[in-house]
């Protein structure tokens, strides 16, 4: 099932959205060794603080296995700012109705490789068929996206194949990279589903995903990783602080945190 989440619902989601940039992390950083910001097991860049939308994919659990990142392309975005190179001098497609896809991964360590609901193929799949549909019923017309030749092949074997191409394609670390255009029309939508199979509405409810699966996140976080990034930024405050106030201050803060988690143990003993 698909979730979309953009600056209008974000705040129901911290627990799935946290778990989106988990897996980034271990895709683009871990999996594929790009050179990528990670700071505490999270893949986070300062694209995603322009408040992009995501279509993230779910498990029948609510656990996170697929995501992809839509951003505008009259502001701030990759293919203008970081991927130019590809461009090869052209001026970079900025329009209202042209947005970028970007950061699409697919959880492989929890899917398997069949064509199933729970595979890798479908949950590709339904990725791909869930960003083209969010595209069109925001009145976005085309996609452009920066892909690498292996996911060029994937769109091509699933019948959704760039109608063009923009710039060249560039060497981007160990692999080369090509930006695609992909239009989101109905016709295209229709191929996709033909070749997938799937052709009922991909997308959850969002009240339901908030109730449900959110909610449970949340009643079942792990303490001992919300101190660990407690504790760290303790320790980050103490290394930056300047002044004996804020130095006070940080450790402080410290202290009050390790009574604490001695306070829980205590009351679960």
């Amino acid at each position: 099932m698909i979730l979309t989440i953009d600056a209008l619902n974000k705040h129901r989601f911290p627990r799935i959205l946290d778990d989106m940039f988990r897996l980034r992390a271990r895709v683009f950083g871990d999996r594929l060794g790009w050179e990528v910001n990670i700071e505490n097991g999270r893949e986070f860049d300062h694209f995603d603080a322009l408040d992009p939308a995501y279509v993230v994919g779910l498990d029948d659990e609510g656990e996170v296995v697929s995501c992809v990142r839509a951003l505008q392309t009259n502001g701030p975005h990759m293919l203008a700012d970081v991927f130019s190179a590809i461009l090869d001098g052209e001026p970079p497609l900025r329009s209202a109705t042209i947005w970028e896809s970007t950061r699409f991964c697919v959880d492989t360590s929890r899917l398997d490789r069949g064509k199933g609901p729970n595979s890798i193929s479908y949950a590709t799949s339904e990725l791909m068929l869930a960003s083209l549909e969010y595209a069109r019923d925001s009145g976005i017309t085309d996609i452009i996206t920066v892909i690498d030749p292996i996911m060029d092949r994937v769109l091509r074997r699933s019948d959704n194949a760039p109608y063009d191409y923009v710039g060249k394609k560039t060497d981007m670390g160990k692999v080369p990279a090509l930006a695609a255009l992909l239009d989101c029309t109905d016709e295209r939508i229709a191929r996709l589903r033909n070749f997938s199979g799937i052709h009922h509405d991909v997308f959850a409810d969002e009240d339901m995903v908030a109730d449900t699966f959110e909610a449970h996140k949340a009643n079942n976080a792990e303490p001992a990783e919300d101190v660990a990034d407690l504790n760290s930024y303790c320790e980050e405050q103490i290394a930056a602080a300047t002044t004996e106030h804020e130095i006070r201050a940080a450790k402080a803060l410290r202290a009050a945190l390790a009574h604490m988690v001695r306070s829980s143990s205590d009351m679960r003993a």
